[in-house]
């Protein structure tokens, strides 16, 4: 199915900073239907590499659903902020994820950044934690 335009919800969390850490996304329509939901376990990371690593995996099915367009949703400020090129990327290892999202939102005729409070975010910071309790739970 082709989608002109979705919405996509994107968290990533550690237990510890450093810690285990996980990332997850929500895919809706605009009119709020979900396309796809995933999850990932990423090892020992930090929160904020972590949350780009959400980012990555979300822009990657958004792109693979073929919309044309993507509103991306976070409740990372600081992501947010450098994705809309407010912030700097001063930390060398978040600069490389930073490169690879940056090229992602590049295949898409429009992107929007929205900072959303971590409460519009549940659902996909759930998707954090069952990856998270999944993993630690073997």
């Amino acid at each position: 199915m082709n989608y002109s335009h979705l919405n996509l919800y994107t968290d990533g969390g550690a237990r510890g900073n450093p810690g285990p850490a996980a990332a997850g996304y929500i895919i809706k329509t605009d009119d709020g239907e979900v396309v796809e939901s995933g999850r990932k376990y990423l090892g020992e990371t930090t929160n904020n590499q972590a949350e780009y690593q959400g980012l990555i995996l979300g822009l990657t099915r958004v792109k693979e659903l073929e919309a044309e367009s993507v509103s991306i949703f976070m409740d990372s400020e600081l992501i947010i902020n450098q994705l809309k090129r407010e912030y700097k990327v001063k930390n060398a290892e978040l600069a490389i994820l930073f490169v690879k999202a940056w090229n992602l939102t590049l295949e898409f005729k429009k992107v929007s950044f929205e900072h959303i409070v971590r409460s519009l975010n549940s659902e996909a910071d759930a998707e954090v934690n069952k990856a998270l309790d999944l993993e630690l739970l073997k």
